[in-house]
């Protein structure tokens, strides 16, 4: 039996995260770890007219400190959410599964969350209803140490899964697929599911998968 990936909750996700979740067809989300910065728990990644561009939440945390990823709130002062649906709207706003995506994202980072877990979540349903996975999800609310990880056969991707980092070795990378700025930036990888989905729509999902045996 494949392993089951195991991941920080993210924003969104990246297009290896998702997968990971469609070849296992499980997932588990540690929500007891800390909570560190430049990581997939506060960005997501697009490609628009300009090139790369990341998209970063703004979370409430006095610098320097600890805290359990269930105590982390978000900060509104500046409107970071708009201005994703900005960047969103421009990278993607002419391709031809936009529209059939819009109002889910207006509905979603319309609604203001207390906390970067709730956000979190909701991309992450959301993109699960974009792609038609349901898969089995285990939400763990303690840190998940070493021995519990080996006993139910989980890959562990807590900390090597970060958009600075290389893909580790068991995460192969999704194969190449059109978006719509490709003449001008080349075929960018390992970007956010947002842009899989805008670019191939009912696609994406086989997209995914391909090159594995799972359906």
């Amino acid at each position: 039996m494949p392993q089951t990936p195991l991941f920080s909750p993210f924003y969104f996700g990246s297009v290896e995260h998702y997968a990971l979740i469609a070849r296992s067809g499980r997932v588990v989300i540690d929500l007891g770890e800390h909570y560190e910065r430049q990581s997939y728990r506060t960005r997501t990644s697009i490609v628009g007219p300009n090139g790369r561009q990341d998209l970063q939440v703004h979370i409430a945390r006095r610098s320097g400190e600890k805290m359990p990823m269930h105590s982390v709130g978000l900060s509104y002062a500046e409107p970071w959410h708009r201005q994703h649906l900005h960047a969103i709207r421009s990278a993607y706003g002419q391709t031809p599964w936009f529209i059939h995506f819009v109002d889910d994202l207006e509905q979603t980072l319309g609604r203001r969350y207390a906390k970067l877990v709730n956000l979190d979540t909701a991309t992450f349903r959301l993109a699960l209803k974009w792609l038609g996975l349901d898969p089995q999800i285990a939400v763990e609310n303690r840190y998940l140490e070493p021995e519990v990880i080996a006993e139910r056969n989980l890959l562990d991707l807590r900390t090597a899964l970060q958009p600075k980092k290389s893909l580790p070795s068991p995460v192969p990378a999704v194969p190449a697929y059109g978006q719509v700025f490709a003449d001008r930036h080349g075929f960018q990888g390992r970007l956010g599911i947002i842009d899989l989905v805008m670019n191939l729509g009912p696609g994406a999902r086989q997209a995914l998968t391909a090159g594995s045996d799972h359906p």
